[in-house]
C-alpha cells in the first residue's frame, strides 16, 4: 500500500506543470535573495534575469499589496503614495539580516 501511495505521489509530481513545482514562496525567495523589498511597499526582483516562477511571484505579490493598500488609502481618505510609502519602511525595518531592499537612489542592498 505504502508502494501504491509514493508511487501516485510520483506520477502526480511528474504531471504537475513545473511552474507549480517551481513556485517559491515569498519568504523562500526573499532568503535565497531572488526577491527584496522596495520603499513603496512592493517586491522586486533583485537577480537581473528572473524565472518566470520568480517573475509571477513578484506579480502575485504586487498585486495583492496593492488591493490592501488601495482598501487601506480609501478607508482612511489618504494618498495611496502615502500609504505605501509607510508601508515600505515598516516591511524594511522589519527585514532580517542579509535580505534585500531598495534604497532610496533604486539600488539593491542587503540589511
Amino acid at each position: 500500500m505504502r508502494v501504491l501511495k509514493i508511487l501516485l505521489l510520483s506520477i502526480a509530481m511528474i504531471a504537475a506543470p513545473p511552474a507549480v513545482l517551481a513556485q517559491p514562496s515569498l519568504a523562500e525567495a526573499k532568503a535565497q535573495g531572488l526577491v527584496g523589498e522596495r520603499p513603496d511597499g512592493l517586491t522586486g526582483v533583485v537577480v537581473g534575469n528572473p524565472s518566470p516562477a520568480i517573475r509571477q511571484l513578484v506579480e502575485q505579490v504586487n498585486e495583492q499589496r496593492l488591493a490592501e493598500y488601495r482598501r487601506v488609502a480609501q478607508e482612511t481618505d489618504a494618498p495611496l503614495r502615502a500609504v505605501q510609502a509607510r508601508a515600505g519602511r515598516q516591511i524594511i525595518q522589519r527585514l532580517p539580516r542579509g535580505q534585500y531592499f531598495m534604497d532610496a537612489a533604486g539600488r539593491w542592498r542587503q540589511r
